[in-house]
């Protein structure tokens, strides 16, 4: 397993790319250590710790811990993230984006472009109601954070936070197109990789104080490691749907003839479920949390993570979103007219019409599992947190989103490294097969 790591760096291009994807990496981990001016990062961060299950944890959590401590990269890469999601959901009901979806690279181009503009304006509102959010004392339990507030520190924050996300999709940018892998996958990545060593400090902290025992520790690692190998079934999961192209004799030489196959994944909306599920169950719980009402507050600990109503609706929001991504990222009819195009068709299935309500069939049976999949994996950490009584931080290691990220981006980045690997013969990841 080791000797394609030590082949990577034989071939001068891929040293250079691996090379050039670590620095830039580590370029973006000391970013999340330069404060933004004027705030007090150690109350902060000492807020964000009593907070851990809420919406602000979770954003902590992409951030690598810049959001806590109010970094120049506190906003990280998700409002990048957010709008680009936004346009392909978009593209898929509006027909001037979806036009430009198909316009090839100019369309590209075109809406490349307009995420930009509108991680800017999404970021520029984000950056204010952070201004306004963190002059308040109430907010913190009367806790001053900001020592001299008002209009500068107020366009101070927009300016630094709005161009620390800026700068982190150039970073991105450069990744993509000088290293290896995609540039704002691995950015969000690390990020979540960076606190796994603070979850690690805090079960050593548990196991010193009596609160973990030895056996149970091994018992984790197991969990871990059984995770884990769930969620890449999860992730490379497919249906392969057999599809074949009749022979087409054109002069003197001979088309098509080949039997190939259409791959259907089990999850085909990966995190982007679990980050909608996420979000509309967070927003109004960790906004009644600072509503000073009894009968609000105990409403709001329904809607804490690891509450019982809590898992009931995160579990039902994210089934209904893995069909809801299902529908408009894959669209049975368009694939079966590419199919007639081109003169495929699946065996048995006449093509046209029943080829479409073949594939929808097979989206709707393969989206039910691969979604309660999805759900086993996200409500698991908090499984764990209610039988252990852990942090959120360590029950995090046990699946969620990070987790799902993690593997996700690393399988991809290994795919792209085997790819260089194979095409000067060494030899891949694996022995008998290559990295599907």
């Amino acid at each position: 397993m080791l000797t394609p790591f030590r082949d990577s760096f034989k071939i001068p291009d891929l040293r250079k790319k691996i090379l050039i994807t670590l620095v830039l990496l580590a370029v973006y981990r000391l970013g999340c250590y330069i404060p933004t001016p004027g705030i007090d990062g150690i109350a902060l961060a000492q807020f964000f710790r009593r907070i851990q299950g809420t919406l602000f944890g979770i954003a902590d959590l992409f951030t690598g811990g810049a959001l806590s401590s109010l970094t120049i990269l506190a906003l990280g890469i998700m409002p990048y993230i957010s709008v680009s999601i936004i346009l392909e959901l978009l593209a898929a009901v509006v027909p001037y984006f979806e036009n430009l979806r198909k316009e090839g690279p100019e369309g590209r181009r075109k809406l490349t472009q307009l995420t930009r503009r509108g991680t800017v304006l999404l970021c520029i509102i984000q950056a204010t109601a952070i201004a306004f959010w963190l002059e308040n004392p109430n907010n913190f339990d009367n806790v001053v954070m900001v020592s001299q507030p008002g209009w500068f520190f107020r366009i101070l924050t927009v300016i630094t936070l709005t161009a620390g996300t800026i700068f982190l999709m150039w970073l991105g940018e450069q990744i993509t197109e000088k290293g290896i892998g995609n540039g704002i996958s691995l950015i969000i990545t690390v990020g979540i990789l960076s606190r796994y060593p603070s979850a690690a400090k805090q079960i050593a902290m548990l196991y010193r104080s009596g609160q973990l025992a030895g056996p149970t520790i091994f018992l984790m690692m197991i969990l871990i490691a059984l995770v884990v190998a769930a969620t890449i079934l999860l992730t490379e999961g497919e249906r392969r749907i057999s599809v074949q192209y009749p022979k087409r004799i054109v002069g003197r030489k001979v088309y098509g003839g080949q039997s190939t196959y259409l791959p259907i994944k089990i999850n085909q909306g990966g995190v982007i479920p679990l980050i909608f599920a996420v979000s509309i169950l967070m927003l109004p719980a960790t906004m009644l949390r600072f509503v000073n009402n009894d009968l609000v507050k105990r409403f709001s600990d329904w809607l804490s993570p690891g509450a019982f109503l809590y898992t009931l609706l995160y579990a039902g929001l994210t089934v209904f979103f893995c069909y809801f991504y299902s529908a408009i990222s894959f669209n049975p009819d368009n694939v079966a007219d590419d199919l007639r195009k081109y003169g495929g068709f699946i065996a048995g299935v006449r093509p046209g019409k029943p080829t479409a309500n073949f594939l929808e069939k097979i989206l709707t049976r393969l989206t039910l599992p691969g979604s309660l999949f999805l759900v086993a994996i996200a409500i698991f950490p908090y499984l764990i947190m209610n039988w252990l009584k852990v942090p959120y931080l360590v029950a995090s290691l046990f699946g969620g989103i990070g987790l799902l990220i993690i593997v996700a981006v690393i399988i991809e980045t290994m795919r792209q490294i085997e790819s260089h690997l194979l095409m000067r013969h060494y030899q891949g990841f694996m022995k008998k097969m290559k990295i599907r």
